[in-house]
C-alpha cells in the first residue's frame, strides 16, 4: 500500500493572527473507518499499575493529565489530540531505508496518547515519546486488517509558547524546535540540518548502514529517506501544497484559515478515494496561560462536508462523549483476540451514523446538499463566534462549558434529523 494519509499543520506567532497558536490536522485512513472522539479525565495511579495499549501492555506513569482524542475505533491510542495543558500532538505515518517492524509494539498512534497523557509541555512530550520509544520500540499493523500495513511514525507537537517536529527511524530519532512562523508535515522525512535534539546512537548508525559518510555535514532526511523518492511523490507534493497554502496565509493564520486547509481538496490535502479525511481537527491556543484553548473536532468523514465542534477543558467534564464515541467490545474485540482480525465489528458512532446520511444526501442530490452544507457551515460559524468570546475574555461560567462538545454534537444531529 502506497504511503498515503495524513497532514499536520501549526502557525505560530508571527505567521497565526493575534498571540495564538493553530494546530490542525486531517486523519486520512481507510474509507470504511470509523474514527471517535472521546474524553478521558485526569487520574493518579496506583504504584505498579500497567496500562494496556493497542497491542502491548506497559508500566503506567503515577499520574495521567486529561485528554480529549480523536481516534480510528479499534485502538487504545489516537491521531491526534490535546491534554488539559494545551499541549497537541499529530502523528504521521513515514517510510525511509529502516525497515518497519512487524511486530507488535506500541503503535505511534499510542504514543500519541501516551505523549499526552504524561506532558504537559510540547519539549516534555518529545521526551516522554522518546523514552518510550527506546524502551518498547515501535511495531505492528496499523490497520485493522491483515494486509500488513506498517510504518514509522513523525510527530508535531505544540504547546502554548513553541512546536516541535519529532521524525522517527525504529528506535532512532531526530527533533526540530519551532519558535516562530509555521511548519506543517506529511508522511516523509522532513528535518534536515537543523536538528535540536536526537538519538545519541543517530548518526553512528547511519555511518554503520553506509547511508552517511560521518564527514559531510548531517542531514537527517536525505540520510535516513528512501533512495527512490518516487514511493513518497504524493506526500511531497501535497507537504509542499501546504506549505504554499500556510505562506499564503502568513500573518492572519486563524481557525477559519486552518479549517479552510484541511478542506481544500485541489491540493490533496482533503483526501478522497480508498484512503480519505476520515476526522479532522483544529486548535487555538492563547499563548496567554490565564485563557483557555478550544479545540475543535468533526468525528466525521470529510471535513468539507462537516462540522468543527468545540471542546473546552473545564472541571466536571463527564467522562464520555456518548454520541461520538464507538460500541466497546471488550475482550470479545477481535483486535483483542490472536490471531487478531478476523472479523470486523460494526463500530458506528451515532453522530457518524446520522452523518453517513446526510453525506449521501449530499453527494446525490446538488440544490439539497447545498443548502444542508450552508446549514453546517452557519452552525460551525455561531460555535465559533461564541468560543471567540471566550478566548479574548477567558471562561466565566465552566459549568456551562462542561457539556460544550456533545451539545454542539446533539445540535448538529438536530440539523441532520431536519434534513
Amino acid at each position: 500500500m502506497r504511503p498515503s494519509s495524513c497532514d499536520t499543520f501549526v502557525a505560530l506567532p508571527p505567521s497565526s493572527k493575534g498571540e495564538r497558536i493553530i494546530f490542525g490536522k486531517n486523519s486520512d485512513r481507510p474509507c470504511d473507518e470509523v474514527q471517535e472522539v472521546v474524553y478521558f479525565p485526569a487520574r493518579d495511579c496506583d504504584a505498579g499499575e500497567k496500562v494496556e495499549c493497542t497491542y502491548i501492555e506497559i508500566e503506567q506513569a503515577a499520574h495521567t493529565h486529561a485528554v480529549i482524542l480523536s481516534r480510528p475505533a479499534w485502538l487504545w491510542g489516537a491521531e491526534m489530540g490535546a491534554n488539559e495543558h494545551q499541549v497537541c500532538i499529530g502523528n504521521e505515518a513515514v517510510w525511509g531505508r529502516e525497515s518497519v517492524n512487524d511486530e507488535e509494539a506500541l503503535l505511534g498512534m499510542d504514543l500519541v496518547r501516551l505523549g499526552l497523557e504524561r506532558a504537559d509541555t510540547a519539549e516534555k512530550a518529545v521526551g516522554v515519546i522518546t523514552d518510550l520509544l527506546e524502551k518498547y520500540g515501535q511495531g505492528g499493523q496499523c490497520l485493522e486488517d491483515q494486509c500488513g500495513f506498517t510504518y514509522h511514525n513523525s510527530f508535531l507537537i505544540s504547546d502554548r509558547k513553541e512546536a516541535w517536529v519529532l521524525e522517527t527511524s525504529g528506535r532512532y530519532w531526530a527533533a526540530e524546535r519551532v519558535q516562530g512562523g509555521h511548519r506543517n508535515i506529511s508522511n516523509e522525512y522532513s528535518i534536515r540540518t537543523k536538528i535540536d535534539k536526537e538519538h545519541p546512537g543517530l548518526r553512528e548508525y547511519a555511518q554503520m548502514k553506509g547511508w552517511w559518510d560521518g564527514k559531510s555535514q548531517f542531514n537527517f532526511a536525505a540520510t535516513y529517506s528512501f533512495m527512490n523518492t518516487a514511493r513518497i511523490e504524493d506526500s511531497r507534493s501535497r507537504c509542499c501544497e501546504g506549505r504554499k497554502l500556510l505562506d499564503k496565509s502568513s500573518g492572519h493564520i486563524s481557525a477559519e484559515t486552518m479549517m479552510d486547509i484541511l478542506r481544500d481538496k485541489d491540493s490533496g490535502i482533503n483526501m478522497e478515494g480508498m484512503f480519505m479525511s476520515t476526522g479532522s481537527m483544529v486548535s487555538v491556543i492563547p499563548t496567554n496561560p490565564f485563557l483557555p484553548g478550544v479545540h475543535y473536532f468533526t468525528a466525521t468523514p470529510d471535513p468539507e462536508r462537516s462540522v468543527f465542534k468545540p471542546f473546552i477543558f473545564v472541571k466536571h467534564i463527564k467522562g464520555q462523549l456518548k454520541e461520538t464515541s464507538s460500541p466497546s467490545y471488550g475482550p470479545d474485540d477481535p483486535v483483542k483476540k490472536k490471531p487478531r482480525f478476523q472479523s470486523k465489528p460494526d463500530r458506528k458512532h451515532t453522530l457518524f451514523t446520522k452523518h453517513e446520511v446526510v453525506a449521501a444526501i449530499i453527494d446525490s442530490n446538488k440544490d439539497r446538499g447545498q443548502k444542508i452544507v450552508h446549514r453546517m457551515r452557519q452552525l460551525e460559524n455561531e460555535k465559533m463566534k461564541a468560543m471567540e468570546e471566550i478566548l479574548a475574555h477567558g471562561v466565566e461560567e465552566p459549568d456551562f462549558l462542561v457539556d460544550l462538545f456533545p451539545r454542539s454534537v446533539r445540535e448538529e444531529l438536530n440539523l441532520y434529523s431536519q434534513c
